[in-house]
């Protein structure tokens, strides 16, 4: 499978409970990959600004700690 209509082809001719197999391992597989998109930026300093935009809002009284 090459194309994303092959793998929505194959996806339409599963049944319901490899449908349910496919679900829950895409999930899993969808959240690692934004986990490490998420630890490239953190890394990468890109988060850096809104940090310290919630901390300035912090010291102002703008929210509140838990």
């Amino acid at each position: 499978m090459t194309t994303v209509k092959e793998i929505e082809a194959a996806v339409e001719r599963l049944s319901a409970p490899s449908l349910d197999e496919f679900r829950t391992w895409f999930a899993e597989f969808d959240a690692a990959s934004w986990d490490r998109e998420f630890e490239q930026d953190a890394i990468q300093g890109a988060l850096d600004g809104l940090a310290d935009e919630a901390l300035r809002d912090l010291d102002n009284g703008r929210c509140t700690k838990l």
